[in-house]
């Protein structure tokens, strides 16, 4: 019985720790930085949309995420500022965009994608599942796996 008291995630070389996942991700910054960067980040995708520039708003709302821990306020702006751009797309444009993206930035997509469909009573969930299915057409099942095993979190 005396096996079952011992931590065998001790010697899994393997198993990282949430310091050395975040560690990339916060590189530094403080959250109020990160967070004058997301609202920063926000007046320009604004200032695409009203120019009707609504694909280089979709980039510029998939840029550099902020990732890490006490950034609460950070993380649900810019998800708010990349669900209003999505919400600007007529269905027949989606995949257009979607294609216009490179891997990382689509990536990033599902996770901003996963993150609201899991507040439905913020986002609309029928307008997320139209770009989910599209999404997935684009890019794949493996950027649904790439995203579920990803331990950095958008929200």
């Amino acid at each position: 019985m005396a096996f079952r008291r011992i931590d065998i995630d001790q010697y899994d070389e393997d198993i990282y720790t949430e310091e050395e996942i975040l560690i990339d991700a916060e590189s530094g910054r403080s959250a109020q930085e990160i967070e004058s960067l997301v609202d920063a980040r926000a007046t320009d995708v604004r200032n695409l949309l009203t120019r009707g520039n609504i694909n280089d708003a979709l980039t510029k709302s998939l840029e550099d995420p902020p990732y890490g821990r006490q950034l609460e306020n950070a993380k649900a702006k810019n998800i708010k500022t990349v669900i209003d751009v999505l919400n600007q797309f007529r269905s027949t444009d989606i995949p257009t965009a979607i294609k216009g993206l490179d891997v990382v930035q689509q990536d990033v997509l599902m996770k901003y994608l996963y993150a609201a469909l899991s507040k439905p009573e913020q986002f609309n969930s029928g307008m997320l599942l139209s770009w989910h299915e599209k999404l997935t057409e684009v890019a794949g099942t493996g950027s649904i796996v790439r995203v579920m095993t990803d331990k950095r979190t958008v929200f």
